[in-house]
């Protein structure tokens, strides 16, 4: 299984040593990979535990990235990689020195006798096939670099929009008021019996009678409310310590 990531720097190692590269060619690599914000070439790693993992092939790219993030934190954080499993380390790294052109061998250099109707030397060479294999190869990565990160971009945004479908669909807390303001005289009384306020059934009663006086049949605030039902002359119906109650428990 080979999966492409983006993997945190400082959890990969490499037992080849930095000594084996030229610092002066880090150096480039890491100012082009801060500039381009990544590396098109994927280091293969392999996991070595929960969060840690070695380099398999690309030793020389990972210096380079590493060099990248001692030169900017932020920006070099992260290197594109395959994460193999440690199964298929033999096949990816054959695999690996195939792509770089490390098995073919040079030709070697064909002198052509001097004529009049051919060149004097003709030199044959395996180094521009190599180069161009690796070209191809390169686009190739950074067009399958491209499609992942096509893919990913849809896919946060099917999230975003089922997370959004999903947060329209929670009911919102009604605001008391609203409730005394809607609700007819059964449904206000279950609401208040549902609350443990007591007498909910002539409370919700001279609610609703008082709320019919109003203009537009509403209640402007919790004092209105208040005001309106004490008027009504009904001793011992609503106290503010009941009004109180009736907010806390609504809400």
């Amino acid at each position: 299984m080979m999966d492409f990531s983006l993997v945190d720097v400082k959890s990969i190692t490499s037992d080849v040593p930095r000594s084996n590269f030229a610092e002066a060619d880090l150096e480039n690599l890491a100012d082009i990979i801060l500039e381009s914000e990544g590396i098109i070439r994927p280091v293969v790693v392999k996991a070595t535990g929960i969060e840690s993992f070695s380099v398999v092939d690309g030793h020389f790219e990972y210096y380079a990235a590493l060099r990248a993030k001692e030169k900017d934190a932020r920006k070099g954080e992260m290197v594109n990689a395959f994460v193999i499993s440690p199964k298929l380390e033999d096949l990816v790294v054959k695999q690996a020195e195939i792509l770089r052109g490390e098995e073919p061998s040079e030709q070697p250099v064909k002198i052509v006798s001097n004529t009049s109707d051919s060149p004097k030397i003709s030199h044959t060479s395996n180094t521009d096939k190599i180069e161009s294999r690796l070209q191809n190869l390169e686009l190739r990565l950074e067009k399958q670099i491209n499609d992942l990160n096509s893919i990913i971009r849809q896919e946060r945004e099917t999230t975003d929009e089922e997370l959004k479908q999903i947060k329209n669909q929670i009911p919102q807390p009604s605001h008391p008021l609203t409730l005394i303001n809607t609700l007819d005289e059964n449904e206000l009384a279950l609401k208040l019996k549902r609350s443990k306020i007591s007498k909910s059934e002539k409370l919700a009663k001279a609610i609703i009678d008082a709320r019919e006086k109003k203009t537009n049949n509403k209640f402007t605030d919790y004092r209105d409310v208040f005001n309106s039902v004490r008027s009504l002359g009904i001793k011992g119906i609503l106290g503010e310590i009941t009004m109180f109650n009736i907010i806390d428990e609504l809400s």
